[in-house]
């Protein structure tokens, strides 16, 4: 059973320019960790992702939320975690402070990928291999599908899953050749065009084929400069993608973004405000065919819906470390199958928990394998870091979710 619960605020100064974006000039990377410790010995690591300010109060909600876990099993808590997850997150006064959003909700990502990390580790499984173990029943025991009923209940998620089991073969050749990745630290905000330009020369010759862009300048041409850079030194076959981190009011978004076609991208990443979902169809409609990709700061699984709904979204990138865990990571999969929109997350936490989720996406929903962000920066400072070559991600073998910290 549980005996220990401790919670751990570690933040990791970057190097100059490293992680920044349009919004976010001098990011401090930082977790919030929850560490469930059981009898056994087994230590379950859960983390939920920051910029550093504001990390501490994180923190304090973790320690709030987790404290009725103390003393019990932990196949007792997964066997019916979907329940357990949405009193939790319903708690009468902490509710008010989101709801479902915010310091709160990433609380419960830290202690729900926690007690993920610890189940695995209890049946000795990596997380990917947990998942594809369990029977459909049970993984959709550990979902909370509550406000998602006009979409999805419990029992069509569980037929949607069960319907899948039977063409897994077709699709398990990814445990052997890994799952590829793109580079997004090619085009931080702060970096220089010349620095961009090589590190662009740097990301080809590693083997990657995707790479992503930083832009929401107050000057677009600079935006359209650098895109221009990307594509020339990455190829016109590679995959460029661009990412404005909300920057843009949804005038200029309208305006920068039909300019920014000229290089063919991928997708347009957060062009605007997260929680604007009509101006996003706004958008996506005036710029079609060119998608957009969202993801990083939606909150949680029902403004997932409300996206998928005004199908406005080409790409979800929904993040395990900000919506409330592995759990809602694997509802917002789900229903996104159901819409056929890839699922391609942003990965906060270095791609440690998201190596995994996407092989269960691939193989046990039949999402696509398309592509996994890579963020090299806090390598060092994992026990069992991620495994990039030749632009992509080796399977992981060790048991749990990846996110175990060195001290």
């Amino acid at each position: 059973m549980i005996k220990s619960i401790k919670v751990r605020d570690a933040r990791f100064a970057l190097k100059p320019g490293a992680g920044s974006d349009a919004i976010h000039r001098d990011p401090i990377y930082s977790y919030a960790v929850t560490l469930l410790e059981d009898d056994g010995g087994q230590t379950g690591s859960g983390l939920a992702f920051t910029l550093g300010e504001g990390n501490e109060l994180v923190c304090q909600a973790c320690e709030f939320l987790a404290r009725g876990l103390q003393g019990r099993e932990i196949e007792e808590i997964m066997a019916d975690f979907g329940a357990l997850q949405n009193k939790l997150t319903n708690e009468q006064q902490f509710r008010w402070l989101g709801p479902h959003k915010g310091v709160v909700h990433l609380a419960m990502a830290s202690i729900t990928n926690a007690c993920w990390d610890l189940w695995a580790k209890k049946r000795g499984l990596p997380l990917w291999k947990l998942l594809l173990d369990l029977e459909p029943r049970q993984l959709v025991a550990t979902l909370d599908l509550s406000y998602l009923e006009d979409e999805m209940n419990a029992a069509q998620a569980t037929a949607m899953i069960t319907e899948k089991l039977g063409t897994r073969e077709e699709r398990q050749g990814i445990l052997t050749t890994g799952y590829p990745g793109y580079d997004t630290s090619i085009g931080w905000f702060n970096y220089s065009d010349d620095q961009v330009r090589e590190n662009c020369k740097r990301a080809v010759d590693a083997g990657f084929t995707a790479m992503k862009l930083k832009v929401g300048s107050a000057d677009p041409e600079r935006d359209l400069r650098r895109a221009r850079i990307v594509r020339e030194a990455a190829g016109d076959d590679a995959r460029v993608m661009v990412d404005a981190n909300q920057q843009w009011t949804l005038p200029q978004a309208l305006d920068i973004c039909h300019r920014l076609q000229d290089i063919n991208p991928f997708w347009i990443e957060e062009p605007t405000h997260p929680d604007d979902v009509l101006g996003h169809k706004t958008l996506a409609n005036a710029i079609a065919p060119t998608k957009l990709a969202l993801g990083e700061h939606v909150p949680n699984r029902i403004i997932f819906k409300n996206y998928l709904q005004a199908q406005c979204a080409g790409f979800i990138q929904v993040d395990a470390v900000r919506v409330a865990g592995v759990s809602e990571f694997l509802a917002v999969s789900l229903l996104s199958k159901k819409y056929s929109v890839p699922v391609v997350p942003h990965v906060g936490d270095m791609g440690q928990i998201h190596q995994h989720l996407v092989l269960f996406n691939h193989v046990g929903l039949g999402h696509q394998a398309l592509l996994l962000e890579h963020i090299p920066h806090l390598n060092d400072r994992f026990l069992h870091p991620v495994k990039v070559e030749e632009g992509v991600y080796r399977i992981p073998q060790e048991a749990g979710t990846s996110c175990d910290l060195l001290p």
